[in-house]
């Protein structure tokens, strides 16, 4: 049994002494989330250095210099989840990142554990396979619990025979199906999910600090992920044309919609959750300010994602065919006898337009046309072509930022757009120059 030596001149904390090392102990308090003592420890073979260190943790634990809590990350991010600000979609994506990425590495580690060093390997991980296989050939897959069902797949490696882990029911009863595992293939995570990964547990570990749990934010010191910078692939504008043609020619209300969507380049549930109001003849605008969101079984009205409203501005032939259109669904509507109504959704699948078409349904309606046409394209690259277009002729940064809903007063144009504002920079130098006069050449 290990000797204690007590000083009697200091009556905090004491030492332990085994074999050739002493071990200074120091009571730092309560757990204010576990309920647990918490013990601040360190160790050295000088026993000259034991009166030092005891002042040392001292005075430690009188600045509270210390974590003051031992409790799991997985513990936090639960916590930090349900009170910080999000939207709903944003909250559900960082719900799946948290459950199926960062508890299953680090969710059991403490919070006072985790440093800067851990988070960089993790995310070095991350960058070499999204699940962290470390190496391994192929991801085992086991039956854990026993049900009902007569058709179970157990899996294994190729040439293990069948193994008594991998079930507890009778095989040949529940006639199961003993198959191999594929080999495993390493796919690297994204850049931006590693970087998105970070802003989730940069939020969390800077909570527990607010909430004095841990003196200082590790997320904040260790090195993020680059970030790639943009590369949209707006089509062309004879690929534009192309789309439009076929979506005219599938008919006249996806043509209507999807001419829309290349004039303002508004955001999927931007564009959705229009209603007839939302289009003002009067000032030849149309009102931007609300969004539709259909995940995880929830539909509602949101506010944009930047939380703006805009009025872009609609030219004469838009206006034109919104008119008619608008015309159109009044009369559907009084086909049903129903009334008008300008607070009908301008784009509904619905013979009285009381709902907005579901954004998904959209999407895929979009890239089965651009398949059937040859066009390698998806529907949110025509929100890039509308400012790549309004770029090129020659339209200010800050013009195309508040049409497309940028914060920032163009600061997310310039980076996403980068390549196009150059390549106006350019013709307006040529610009300039012709209106100089030329000088002869000695």
């Amino acid at each position: 049994m290990p000797r204690v030596r007590r000083n009697a001149n200091a009556q905090r904390g004491h030492v332990r002494q085994r074999g050739g090392s002493w071990q200074v102990v120091m009571y730092a308090g309560i757990d204010p989330v576990t309920g647990e003592r918490l013990y601040l420890r360190e160790s050295t073979r000088d026993e000259r250095q034991v009166a030092e260190i005891r002042a040392r943790l001292a005075a430690t634990v009188d600045k509270q210099r210390h974590a003051s809590t031992s409790v799991e990350l997985s513990y936090l991010l639960d916590e930090w989840i349900e009170v910080h600000e999000l939207d709903d979609s944003t909250r559900d994506t960082y719900r799946r990142y948290i459950e199926r990425t960062i508890k299953p590495a680090l969710g059991r580690e403490p919070i006072s554990k985790i440093g800067p060093r851990v988070l960089e390997k993790f995310y070095a991980r991350l960058r070499k396979c999204r699940r962290q296989c470390d190496g391994r050939p192929f991801i085992e897959h086991r039956t854990a619990e026993p049900h009902e069902c007569r058709e179970i797949v157990h899996r294994r490696k190729p040439g293990r025979p069948r193994r008594d882990w991998l079930t507890t029911h009778d095989c040949t009863e529940h006639k199961c199906e003993v198959v191999e595992c594929p080999k495993h293939i390493c796919r690297p995570l994204e850049a931006s999910s590693v970087r998105q990964i970070h802003a989730i547990l940069s939020g969390a570990l800077d909570a527990a600090v607010r909430w004095e749990w841990i003196e200082m934010n590790p997320a904040a010191v260790a090195k993020r992920p680059r970030q790639k910078p943009p590369h949209p692939k707006p089509p062309t504008p004879t690929e534009a044309a192309a789309i439009a043609n076929a979506a005219w020619d599938e008919d006249d209300d996806w043509g209507v919609l999807v001419w829309l969507l290349m004039m303002i380049g508004p955001r999927r549930g931007e564009i959705l959750a229009l209603r007839v109001r939302d289009i003002l003849f009067d000032t030849g605008v149309v009102n931007l300010e609300k969004s539709y969101l259909a995940r995880s079984g929830t539909k509602r009205i949101k506010d944009t994602k930047t939380h703006q409203a805009r009025q872009p501005a609609l030219d004469d032939e838009t206006l034109g065919l919104l008119l008619a259109y608008i015309e159109r669904i009044h009369a559907k509507r009084e086909a049903l006898g129903l009334k008008r109504d300008d607070g009908m959704f301008l784009f509904s699948y619905q013979p009285d337009h009381s709902q907005p078409c579901h954004p998904d349904g959209v999407t895929h309606r979009y890239g089965r046309m651009c398949r059937r046409i040859g066009i390698d394209t998806h529907m949110h690259q025509l929100r890039h072509y509308s400012a790549t277009e309004l770029i090129r002729a020659g339209v200010d940064v800050r013009t195309v930022a508040g049409r497309l809903g940028h914060g920032g007063g163009g600061t997310t144009t310039l980076r996403v757009y980068a390549a196009w504002v150059a390549e106006s920079d350019k013709r307006a130098a040529q610009v300039l120059g012709s209106k100089m006069p030329k000088r002869s050449k000695a």
